[in-house]
Formats: C-alpha cells, structure tokens, sequence
C-alpha cells in the first residue's frame, strides 16, 4: 500500500513538475506581453477547460506532460490580424529569450526548493561516495531467524575484536581482491575459520587477523538457509547534515552547484548508455547508472516510500528537476535548447547583415529544420522507448 502511494505522489512530483516548467514559459510571455492562447496539463481527449482572460487553462486525459500555446513561436504558425503585433517570433531577441529559458529555469528553481526542504527536514547527503569496501558501524554478530529477522545479541563482534575500524578499505579477503560489498560479504561468508583482511588506513596498508563466527542466513523471500561466517560490520556511508532554515540555503547553493557538475556529466554519458540499456534489456545486469524512465522513477519512489525514506525521495525527484532542465538546453528542435539557438542565430545573422548595411533577414524557415527535427524525435523515442523497456523487465535495485 505504501509502495503504491509513493509510486502515485513521485508520477504526480513528476507531472507537477512538467506542469510548472509549462507555466515557466505562459508566465515570462504573459510578462513580457505575448499572447497565451492554452495552456493544458497532459495530452490526448481533453477532460476539463476553463478560461480566463484571453487564455483557456485544461486538463488532458493522458498526463504525460504539457503544453503551452503561445501566438506565433514561429513564423509558421497561422495568426489573426489583431495577434500579429504579439506573436513571438516578432518580439525582441531578449524576450524570446527569457520565454523559451522559462521553463529549464523553473525546474531549477523547482530543484532547489526541493533541495531545501531536503536540508532543513532530512539533511543533505554527501555527493562523494566512500570506497566501495569502507568498513562502517561494528557490532556484535546475530544470528538470523528463518523469517528474516534477527536476534538479539551482546558484546562486541569479530571485527572490533580484532582491531578493524570504521573507515579501513578492505582490498582483500583472505587474498582474494575485492572491489565491491558484494565481493566482500561473499569472500567473508566463504571463511570458516581465521582469515586475514588486508586494509588501507591512513595511507598504510595493513594485514588484520580476523576470526569469523558461523551463523545462518537466510534468502529474501524465504527458502533454505545455510551457515556462513560474519564479522559484524556493516558499509561505510556518510551521514546527512540537517540544517535550520536560515543556514540551509546557502548549503542548498553549494549541494545544488555539485548536482548540476553531476546531472551535466550524466547527460554527456547518456549516448554511451544505449550499449548498457540494451545489455539490461536482453538479460544481463543492469547498470545502476543507466537513464530511467517515468516508470522507473516512479517505482524508486514507491521503494523509498516503502522504506520510510522521505529523504531519498524528494532527492531523486530534485534530481529529475535538475536533470529536466539540463537536457530541455540541449540545441536540438522540438527542445527549448533548439528554440534558444534558433534565436541566437537569428540574432548573430542581422548583426552580420547589419555590419553590412544590410536589412535584417526573414524569420528562420522551420520547414527546412523539420528534417532534422524528426531525426532527433525519433532518435529520442527510441531511447525513452529502449529505458522504459529497461525498467519493465530489469529495473534498477536501490535496495537488496
């Protein structure tokens, strides 16, 4: 039930916030006098319309988005007599400019919000992950029921005993490298008698003798248990600094610029993932640092809703937000980013002509852009189409 509600309030975060990018642009033309024909949630049968002013505001049945239809975008488009002296296409360089940059700016902004509600409710996490084998908390070992719950147990466990310490990076266990956890709890669950880590702490590199102890454990879901040695440690991780409200936006500032490095870097590496979707899709593992789809980040929603993890949620829609605005500054038609450039060039053109004592050009022909407009929608519908396969039948794991 809770997965659901999760699942349900990230798909509506996410319409939400395709929603606002939408308003990001009505507003800046309703601002800088452009004329708002419609303005609607989703796509598809509309469901309900109103309107006001000179502006009808809808719902579609598919929300799967948005639109806004703002007089004369470009040149192409049919205009009546009286909105001929506010079509877009005949405004001023800069204010086409702040329309068509309305909506990445309201993602960000909407991501930064976000990422200060994070800060003052839950704490901001840090972006530089620890070593992947970075030793955690310690503790006594427990013996586990075939329910998957616990024991109690006392005392200190085997790794404390045997001098190991939170923050030592294991490289090998018993010899045998190890570059992950799971490497390393796999290795640690081999011994059944003492075995040796070899650790990096403070720049050296240590042997550290370590006797296991043998308790059952049992698979997720149920099913057959088997014995295995355990030392009583858990993975590194870094806790998350709250924040009062006064302190948390500038911290907000700083953790928003390390997301925009990140969500900047993941959109560069996004041609080089179609090979990584394609090996999720066809039965291999799936690369936790592959896109997703609406689909998927609704179900990492539900998973950290399920969990109680509120924090992690409103993190990844943040993220989303980032992530929108990025990729809608990309130069390529139907994206803001492609509108912008069209702009710009426009803009760069009559200076050159102007230079020249030359009148200023005719409005970029779209119809001469359509084919490169297609190629790019189609290219971008096999890749949404490839991710969301992806998620459907090999889904990204946050929890074991």
């Amino acid at each position: 039930m809770v997965f659901a509600l999760g699942f349900v309030l990230f798909a509506l975060g996410i319409t939400l916030s395709i929603a606002l990018h939408e308003c990001g642009h009505m507003w800046t033309a309703q601002a800088t006098g452009m004329k708002v024909r419609r303005y609607f949630i989703g796509f598809g049968p509309k469901v309900f319309s109103f309107r006001r002013g000179e502006t009808e505001y809808g719902l579609k049945a598919l929300p799967l988005g948005g639109f806004c239809d703002i007089v004369g975008m470009t040149a192409l488009d049919e205009l009546r007599p009286e909105e001929l002296d506010r079509a877009m296409y005949r405004q001023a360089t800069w204010k086409r400019l702040v329309v068509m940059s309305g909506g990445i700016a309201m993602n960000f902004v909407l991501g930064f919000i976000l990422v200060v509600v994070l800060a003052v409710g839950w704490g901001l996490p840090s972006l530089q992950q620890p070593p992947a084998t970075a030793l955690g908390t310690m503790s006594c070992v427990p013996q586990q029921n075939p329910d998957g719950s616990t024991q109690a147990c006392t005392g200190t466990g085997p790794a404390q005993r045997a001098g190991l310490q939170r923050g030592d990076v294991v490289k090998e266990v018993n010899g045998v490298k190890v570059d992950t956890w799971k490497e390393f709890q796999a290795e640690t669950q081999k011994q059944n008698g003492p075995f040796t880590y070899l650790v990096e702490r403070d720049g050296r590199t240590l042997t550290i003798p370590v006797t296991p102890e043998r308790v059952m454990r049992y698979p997720e879901g149920g099913g057959a248990g088997r014995e295995v040695g355990a030392v009583g440690v858990g993975s590194e991780y870094y806790e998350p600094v709250k924040y009062n409200v006064f302190a948390a936006i500038p911290a907000a500032s700083g953790f928003t610029g390390e997301m925009f490095v990140r969500t900047f870097q993941s959109l560069a590496q996004m041609p080089e993932k179609v090979s990584a979707l394609w090996t999720a899709v066809t039965g291999g593992e799936r690369d936790p640092e592959t896109p997703v789809s609406v689909y998927g980040a609704s179900k990492i929603g539900g998973e950290t809703a399920e969990r109680g993890l509120w924090g992690v949620f409103i993190l990844v829609l943040a993220s989303l937000n980032f992530f929108l605005g990025a990729f809608n500054i990309l130069p390529l038609l139907p994206l803001d980013g492609g509108h912008i450039a069209v702009v710009l060039y426009e803009k760069i053109r009559n200076i050159i002509r102007g230079w020249k004592g030359l009148a200023p050009g005719a409005p970029v022909d779209y119809l001469k852009l359509l084919p490169v407009t297609y190629v790019a929608v189609v290219i971008g519908g096999a890749y949404m189409v490839l991710t969301l396969v992806a998620d459907i039948v090999n889904p990204i794991r946050l929890f074991p």
